[in-house]
């Protein structure tokens, strides 16, 4: 092999194979190896077998292999075998790794053929074998048999596919003699995965059960479908022999002799068998790892530094030492202040781009949800006017008042103010679900001390709860301000004297010109499917208008739709939809859209929802009251309609006044609700974190017991700490091998045009019209296609020993292959084969 420290390559490999397994990154690191596949009973788990001498692997019809099973081969003077999942216990009796490989497959697949890519790690020790290490895949299925789900044909490809498209990983390609080597499973994952034939190693198995009068001389001779690394023969067991528990070593003395006594094979007898693909695999494993040493050597360092940082923080981790725990538990405690603060304030480090969080969460609680709610409990007009109608009769009971009654006005504040407590109590409720779902997102860190986390989240909610009860007190002590005093010299209040003039004005919006308020995706939900059912749009709410367009370029307008005498209503969800809807109608019973009384519309979100909403009140599109039934809204306008002039004027007087009174009093609340809540909630809340949070956990109890570790956290540690040093070791293991080691060289380049069919443009064809016949027709059999035996060849690239194929893949189908590969067929006048391999 040239020096020590190539032969300790794959013991190398196989620790860090081990190392990456017990922490689940073994298909996350690309490490050198072997992976056998081959169709369903094509003689893969047999080939294994025959390396270790011993029977070890289940048995039986259909798909037997569901694991993968990374089988790591030991020259050791002693023989028994260790599970990874079993560390410590040693099986020296062979039929119990199989009983102990069959109880761990359906442990996780159940036991009704299902499959799994969760491997299976098993190191044989024996002095009977070579260092080697190989990968026993499933075996490619057609049909679902049992509980198999109706795709295990894809599964297992997709498992497959997972091993064999690493570059650093050789396939075993295995393929019985006796079935059409162009229809092999194996031949076509490496055809894919392969084309340039560099990782395929082919195994040609059941040589012994050809037909009378066949051989498979030209492949192994690598003439027919040749590769690159070539083939090697093996004769396994059959069925009989191993029912009747025949010794592997008798077993394979008996393909010694196939070999040997075999008219085709007798001259390949030392390059045919079990020990020579043993050895040869353990060479070009070897050489393999060799050549891809400065990829692996730089995928290490940058595992190495990846982890560094966190190990740095395990290496000096003493269990006992109570000064750790103490330093541990003011690190997390100043951590999660940190953190909590961030989330709340904001910060350029560690942006969430997903969604919103923390304090962005309750910024929109602030300035979106909490004023819609107040505008969606204050605009009810014609409520607004019975109550007031009703106010002005019963102060002036029996006698007809000939002045606008104060009472009245102020009755009917007082009553709007009242209804402002609902929407402050709700808006502190959902201030309370965004903390704690704050503090709860913030624990996440400290998840390796699980009583630690349980009892500071149970200590800062708390407080939440015991602030929020402070808070609604104090919203609720501002509201009972505002009932105590009527204070009608406000500076913003219009006065009788000019809610006169203000009649048929306060409804009518504000001229802030046709500014853009909101743009976004919106779907129009109520068109029938007759003309096309629903379609999503590109939205402008102007101050004035809704327009809609094709898209977002705002180039191709549908619709302008005046936001004059509009509403919004809420529309229950269908039952198939997940999407957020939402309605405009007309206040004078009109259509809306063309023949349409509403427009429904929709959005992805709760959010999205929101901020239409948020987005419509500014333009002065307000949501509807819900009229408790139709017969007391005919009601309430007959008692309008009856109403004598002058009444009438009062109630449009009290009406402005009342509209004025409570802009002054929302304005007010809408800038104290977010003021309180941020000074008795949040900012305390981060004071409390900061100052009395430690204090409150000392006194709740042990420390010890405070800061125990997770059995997570404690098993984490050691896997990276256990990676840390395999990682360690390898690099330097690698760094003390002589770059100038002996080693056998890569076998010369063959025609492998047929690999690469599929890669040379639009004349491919699919593998199975390869010249794929691999059995060899004796010299005088009749039927044969093509010339007479003694027809010589003319110049190309080589054929096989069978004078009527030819390797070239572009001569045309099978059943009109030429006979000479310098006449190409009359349908494909131009395309000659090359004259000599091209690689």
């Amino acid at each position: 092999m040239g020096n020590r420290g190539m032969e300790d390559l794959i013991p190398l490999v196989n620790r860090m194979q081990d190392a990456f397994s017990a922490i689940g990154q073994n298909s996350n690191l690309d490490l050198p190896q072997i992976a056998v596949v081959g169709g369903q009973s094509a003689g893969k788990s047999s080939v294994l077998e025959n390396f270790v001498g011993k029977d070890f692997l289940p048995r039986g019809s259909g798909i037997v292999t569901r694991r993968p099973l990374v089988l790591q081969l030991m020259n050791c003077p002693t023989e028994y075998a260790e599970f990874l999942h079993c560390k410590g216990k040693k099986f020296v009796d062979f039929d119990e790794v199989r009983q102990e490989i069959e109880a761990e497959t359906d442990r996780i697949t159940g036991a009704n053929k299902g499959i799994s890519a969760v491997p299976i790690n098993l190191r044989v020790y024996s002095p009977n074998v070579l260092n080697l290490t190989l990968v026993d895949l499933p075996g490619m299925t057609k049909v679902p048999v049992g509980d198999q789900p109706a795709d295990i044909e894809a599964q297992i490809r997709e498992m497959l596919m997972q091993f064999v498209t690493k570059e650093n990983c050789l396939m075993l390609a295995v393929s019985p003699a006796n079935s059409d080597l162009a229809n092999s499973d194996a031949l076509k994952i490496a055809k894919e995965v392969d084309p340039q034939g560099m990782r395929t190693i082919g195994v040609i198995t059941k040589l012994d059960l050809m037909d009378e009068g066949t051989d498979a001389k030209d492949i192994l001779e690598n003439k027919l479908l040749p590769l690159r690394r070539g083939y090697i023969g093996v004769v396994n067991r059959s069925q009989k022999d191993i029912d009747g528990r025949k010794d592997i070593n008798a077993a394979m003395a008996a393909e010694r002799k196939f070999f040997l006594s075999h008219p085709s094979y007798r001259h390949l007898a030392d390059r045919m068998g079990t020990p020579y693909l043993q050895k040869i695999l353990n060479q070009q494993l070897t050489n393999h790892i060799r050549d891809t040493l400065p990829n692996l050597r730089t995928k290490l360092q940058s595992q190495l530094l990846s982890i560094e940082k966190e190990v740095e923080e395990y290496k000096n981790f003493r269990p006992d030492d109570p000064s750790r725990k103490t330093k541990a538990l003011l690190q997390m405690v100043q951590q999660f202040s940190v953190d909590f603060e961030k989330c709340i304030e904001g910060s350029g480090d560690q942006i969430d781009t997903a969604e919103l969080s923390g304090g962005a969460r309750i910024n929109r609680i602030f300035h979106e949800r909490f004023p819609f709610e107040l505008v969606k409990m204050e605009f009810d007009e014609k409520e607004l006017r019975k109550e007031i109608s009703y106010a002005i009769k019963n102060i002036h009971g029996i006698r007809t008042g000939l002045f606008t009654p104060d009472l009245a006005f102020e009755a009917i504040v007082k009553k709007q103010i009242q209804k402002l407590k609902e929407p402050t109590l709700k808006c502190i409720d959902m201030v309370v679900s965004e903390l704690t779902s704050t503090i709860r997102k913030g624990s996440q860190k400290l998840a390796q001390y699980p009583s630690l986390r349980e009892e500071m989240e149970r200590i800062v909610t708390q407080h939440i709860r015991d602030r929020e009860n402070r808070t609604k007190n104090q919203v609720m002590l501002l509201i009972d301000i505002e009932l105590s005093y009527m204070n009608t010299n406000h500076e913003d209040f219009i006065g009788f004297a000019n809610a006169q003039q203000r009649i048929n004005q306060m409804n009518k919006k504000k001229a802030a010109g046709n500014q853009v308020i909101r743009k976004g995706w919106l779907t129009i939900n109520n068109i029938s499917i007759m003309k096309g059912g629903a379609k999503e749009y590109w939205f402008v709410l102007t101050a004035e208008s809704l327009s809609w367009y094709k898209d977002d370029e705002e180039k191709e307008k549908k619709y302008m739709l005046q936001v004059d005498n509009l509403k919004l209503r809420d529309v229950e969800k269908g039952f198939m939809s997940s999407k957020q809807i939402f309605a405009l109608f007309n206040t004078e019973q009109r259509n809306v859209y063309k023949d349409y009384r509403q427009l429904e519309l929709a959005c992805e979100t709760q959010e999205d929802l929101d901020a239409w909403k948020a987005s419509f009140l500014r333009a002065g599109v307000y949501p509807e009251r819900v009229m408790s039934d139709g017969g007391d809204e005919n009601g309430s306008d007959n008692i309008m309609h009856s109403m004598d002039p002058q009444l009438e004027r009062q109630v449009e007087t009290i009406r402005n006044l009342v509209d004025s009174y409570m802009a002054i009093v929302n304005k007010t609340v809408r800038d104290l609700m977010p003021k309180t809540i941020m000074h008795l909630m949040i900012n305390n809340t981060k004071e409390f974190i900061n100052a009395d949070l430690l204090a409150q956990l000392y006194s709740c109890g042990d420390q010890n017991t405070l800061m125990e570790e997770s059995q997570e956290q404690a098993q984490h540690r050691d896997e990276m700490l256990r990676m840390y040093h395999a990682l360690r070791e390898a690099l330097s293991i690698i760094g003390d091998i002589s770059t100038s080691t002996v080693t056998t060289n890569m076998p010369p380049p063959v025609d492998d045009s047929w690999l690469q069919v599929q890669r040379s443009g639009s004349g491919g064809r699919s593998p199975a019209t390869s010249p794929t016949p691999n059995r060899r027709a004796p010299p005088g059999r009749p039927g044969s296609r093509g010339p007479p035996p003694g027809a010589p060849p003319a110049g190309g690239p080589p054929v096989p020993s069978r004078p009527g194929a030819s390797p070239d893949p572009y001569s045309g189908p099978p059943p009109t292959v030429p006979s000479r590969p310098n006449r190409a067929p009359p349908n494909v006048p131009s395309r000659r084969p090359p004259p000599s391999p091209t690689h």
